[in-house]
């Protein structure tokens, strides 16, 4: 696939970008996406969730009633969870959600979910650009100049750029990734896709193996 690149001011360069066909143009996966995004969605979750069983309750041991002849359960303690205020029975308790999941089916996974967006035409590629420091307005005249204000983005560098990612902190719907950090959910989750030029040579360079 053939895409045009794009200065920042939203003019076309006249020059041509093609996208990998083994990456960009694959048939996607969806169990593969699923797999990911719920290891990722996994892996986001503090798991500190915690309940306090019978012996944790803090309550008289007294025996409340007699064993036998009351009519009702053999009831011990106050901290019995059939009373109110008693412990939790299996209650949850603190661990890791988090598991393995095969290279070879994450890589599968992100070639799947950057194919979707090559065969919806929501990746726009841009040459590459820095800036001197952080400022959200020239971030902002980026996407406004390739009309892509009113859409959920996300912007793929080849490596961390600290300026650009403070420019664009604050813009609602818009995210920068790298792409040694780029994973299934976060292409997913936005509606359009811009790679710089060398973001695409790093990209291949990535998935080649």
């Amino acid at each position: 696939m053939e895409l045009s690149v794009y200065n920042i001011k939203g003019e076309d360069t006249g020059r041509k970008v093609t996208l990998s066909d083994a990456i960009f143009g694959i048939e996607p996966n969806d169990h593969a996406i699923y797999l990911d995004v719920k290891q990722y969605m996994a892996n986001q979750r503090q798991g500190t969730h915690k309940s306090k069983e019978r012996s944790e309750v803090s309550g008289s041991t007294r025996k409340l009633i007699r064993q036998k002849g009351g009519g009702g359960a053999r009831r011990g303690d106050i901290n019995s969870p059939l009373l109110v205020g008693g412990g939790r029975v299996f209650g949850p308790r603190p661990r890791s959600y988090e598991f393995k999941l095969n290279k070879k089916v994450k890589s599968l996974a992100r070639k799947s979910a950057l194919s979707y967006k090559a065969k919806n035409n929501a990746i726009v590629v841009v040459e590459d650009f820095v800036f001197e420091a952080p400022k959200t307005k020239d971030f902002l005249g980026i996407i406004k100049n390739l009309k892509m204000s009113d859409k959920k983005l996300l912007m793929v560098l080849p490596e961390s750029n600290k300026f650009v990612y403070l420019s664009a902190r604050n813009i609602p719907k818009t995210k920068v990734a790298t792409v040694a950090g780029l994973n299934t959910y976060v292409v997913l989750d936005a509606a359009s896709v811009i790679l710089t030029e060398k973001s695409v040579a790093a990209i291949e360079e990535q998935f080649k193996a």
